[in-house]
């Protein structure tokens, strides 16, 4: 898993409630665009998912 990846996971477990992009964004210090593609990749090998139209939370 790239460091990108890893920092998106680890920011969305540490918040403990599901997150939109910006906000993952903000707290990781990441552009926007690579955490949206980072998101997309990590939704279809089936790491995270989304609960509610454009909030994203890790899989348990």
């Amino acid at each position: 898993m790239a460091d990108k990846e890893k920092m998106i996971l680890d920011a969305m477990k540490n918040e403990g409630k599901p997150m939109r992009p910006g906000d993952i964004a903000a707290k990781t210090k990441l552009d926007k665009k690579e955490v949206s593609k980072a998101i997309a990749k990590l939704k279809k090998e089936g790491k995270i998912d989304s609960p509610k139209r454009c909030f994203y939370s890790p899989v348990a």
